[in-house]
């Protein structure tokens, strides 16, 4: 095959996979970025307009949470520095659930930053396990690899990063290994509690999606509701999007930036509302599929 067969058949390559259904997570990625702000006090926004990543400055190092997806390192690079961070200063990578567009820079982080990965533990296992269910192979590039976490992260679990303590529950459902995490932020007078859900998405309870992941009678919906009910009635002040539409993300910073004199993500009633929505949709799904 030579040169000009090649390029047209990547060009065909190329048009096949613009119609795939997870294509949006790949095409013209620069055209999501958006400028990296302060959420407050110490939490910061470096994510895209879909795709959520927070930096949390702990004082003796930053934790990045959540690594966006594969061929966005450029990008997150960049948000990070314009946030007025360096790289280098992350030591520790927190990793929400084990999806391509989550994890996607944590090992290009690792071997140019030297920061820890952490993750889930039933997550770190489905990486091992059954990798297939990352969803890596709907990417357009066999050079997207996994990775092993450096840590596992298991239920129940507090860990302190620099003058930072998380609170970590397991909340499977989007996957086996879905962590929730809470933690104080502060801007030296205030103090807010900030909650993260690490995956709402409803593409893995299909019925195509559980049987290829060994769950023919769907057991994950219930185990799904009983993760929503397990930490509904936490006390958060700061809702963190796992997606911007997670938390309206993108129409808060519009408030913001018109009204700064208020600071529209401190709302401490947008988490159980949140929650609540996805369990009535939750169990709308399966009242249609019954």
């Amino acid at each position: 095959m030579n040169y000009k067969e090649q390029y047209k058949l990547h060009m065909q390559e190329f048009e096949n996979f613009k119609s795939s259904a997870m294509a949006h997570l790949w095409i013209n990625q620069t055209e999501r970025y958006i400028k990296p702000f302060q959420i407050f006090g110490n939490l910061y926004y470096v994510g895209d307009s879909d795709i959520c990543m927070h930096i949390i400055d702990t004082g003796n190092g930053l934790i990045l949470c959540d690594a966006g997806n594969y061929g966005a390192e450029g990008m997150l690079v960049n948000a990070i520095w314009e946030a007025g961070f360096n790289p280098y200063d992350i030591k520790w990578l927190i990793i929400s659930h084990g999806h391509v567009d989550h994890i996607g820079c944590a090992e290009f982080f690792r071997t140019m930053y030297g920061c820890k990965i952490y993750m889930g533990e039933p997550d770190a296992r489905m990486l091992r396990e059954q990798p297939e269910l990352s969803l890596v192979g709907v990417s357009p590039s066999c050079t997207y690899q996994l990775f092993e976490p450096d840590e596992v992260i298991r239920d129940g679990e507090v860990r302190t990063f620099g003058n930072t303590t998380i609170e970590f529950y397991m909340v499977p459902g989007h996957t086996p290994g879905t962590l929730a995490y809470f933690f104080d932020v502060t801007d030296g007078k205030e103090k807010k509690r900030a909650g993260y859900y690490g995956g709402f998405g409803f593409n893995t309870l299909t019925k195509e999606h559980l049987i290829q992941a060994g769950d023919p009678v769907y057991k994950t919906r219930i185990i799904y509701q009983e993760s929503l009910a397990k930490v509904r009635n936490q006390h958060v002040d700061i809702f963190m999007g796992n997606h911007t539409v997670n938390n309206q993300l993108l129409e808060r910073r519009k408030r913001m930036l018109e009204h700064p004199e208020v600071n529209p993500f401190i709302d401490d009633k947008i988490w159980g509302a949140y929650l609540d929505e996805k369990l009535e949709a939750l169990l709308k799904l399966c009242q249609e599929d019954n």
